[in-house]
Parts: structure tokens; sequence; C-alpha cells
């Protein structure tokens, strides 16, 4: 009998913005709709976070109007309820076992996963086996000292999307923020993709990695992640509507 495909969803554990006094997290909707699209595609999910047990959702995106019709549904299910609640800690996993990686964003993860060599370390593995890494809103942050075999930047050459300076400064929150995912990027030599709207979806898939740039993103992010993961010969192609959120392939 065959192994189930299995993804794992790493999140924060951290809940404070720096010195701000503002409390954050993982982006709930990021959370919530994923997890549904792949335990319906068949897919096992695991969440694990550095710390383990309980990781932190950002107040805010459990407020309206940024809820969904997920993020209630994940409120009222006691299995995915318990699942973040007692997350795996990252050091007693082997990640290698997944078949994909897919990060939700939040503030948090700039203050943990970003520098957590474990992460960046599975996140190389990964891309060297050609293994998809999803990475929606402010994950793709994580990226910043990821490396690729020869030693340059992973991302150099890439085309990446990611949460904007725009969309930051429209939050009055650039300003708390340990680093700019995209002038990071930017910097090491990624090819950086924006909306020129905020808050609209746009997903950009280049190789291995699948980014997505904000909260809007991550239902079409998670889409995109699970026709990867299908057998060849079953994957859907794309729709109209999908078409118009998600960037061309590099």
């Amino acid at each position: 009998m065959s192994q189930p495909t299995r993804v794992l969803i790493p999140m924060s554990s951290h809940d404070d913005m720096g010195v701000s006094g503002i409390k954050t997290g993982s982006w709930f909707e990021e959370v919530a709709t994923p997890y549904y699209e792949f335990l319906e595609a068949g897919y096992q999910v695991v969440f694990a976070s550095p710390k383990g047990g309980r990781a932190p959702i950002d107040a805010l995106s459990m407020q309206a109007p940024f809820t969904t019709a997920n993020t209630d549904r994940f409120l009222d299910d006691p299995v995915g309820m318990r699942a973040i609640a007692h997350t795996a800690p990252l050091e007693r996993l082997d990640g290698d076992v997944f078949d994909a990686l897919f990060f939700p964003g939040g503030y948090g993860l700039l203050w943990d996963l970003a520098s957590d060599s474990q992460v960046i370390r599975l996140i190389e593995r990964f891309v060297a086996q050609d293994k998809p890494v999803a990475m929606v809103c402010h994950a793709p942050g994580i990226l910043r000292d990821a490396k690729a075999s020869n030693g340059a930047p992973l991302v150099k050459g890439h085309r990446i999307t990611g949460f904007t300076n725009a969309e930051d400064d429209e939050l009055d929150l650039s300003r708390h923020l340990l680093f700019s995912l995209e002038d990071e990027l930017k910097a090491k030599g990624a090819a950086y993709v924006c909306s020129d709207v905020n808050w609209i979806a746009n997903v950009v898939e280049s190789g291995p990695l699948l980014t997505g740039q904000n909260p809007a993103s991550a239902p079409p992010l998670a889409k995109a992640l699970t026709r990867r993961l299908a057998p060849a010969g079953s994957r859907d192609t794309l729709s109209d509507t999908d078409a118009t959120a998600v960037g061309a392939a590099a």
C-alpha cells in the first residue's frame, strides 16, 4: 500500500512584534485554507513549530474583515484546533519524509523561522531535490539566508513574490519589522514580482519555489501546490480565474 502524500506546515512560535508591544503570530487564513485544501486532496498534514506546542495566531486575522469561511470552519474543528495547539517541535521531525513544505505567513516568522538554521537547511534540501516549497505573505522572507548548492543565494535568478513594502506601509508596520522581505530578496538577486494593486492575489511559480504575495494568495497558492503534487497524468490545467492570479513559471 502506497504512503499518502505528506505536507509539512511549519508555523512560527513567536507572538511579539519586536519591542512594539504589538502581538502577532501566523495569519489564520493562510493556515486554515491550505489545511483544508490538502486534507480534501487526501494528503497527510503535519503542523510543526520551532518550540512545539501552541503556535500563536495573529489576533487581527481572527477578526472581520479578515475572517473567511475556512477560518470559521477551523475554529469549529476540534482536530484542527488541537493540531495548532500541539504542534510538533521541528527538531524532532525528519523533514525529509515529507513531500512538500507549505509556510503560512504572518509577522511572527520574521523573528524565528527566518533565522532558524534547521528550517533553512530543510528548504535548501527540498529545492536541491526539486521538491516543492510553497510560501505565502511574509514567509518568503525565510529564503533570505538560504543558499543554493553552489553557495549563491537560493533565490538568485528565481521569480519570487511576497508581502510588499507598500502593503506593510499601508498597515503602518514597516517601522516595527526586523527586515523588509522585498528589499532582502531583491538584494539577493531574486526577480521580485508583485501586483500593481495591494492585496490582490498573486502567485508565482519558479522551479520548486511557489510563492504568494498576501493573504488573498493563500487559496490559489494551496491549489498550485496540490496540482504540483498530483500525478502527472491527473494534473488539472489552470482555470481562467487561476491564470489571472498565478504568475508565469520561470
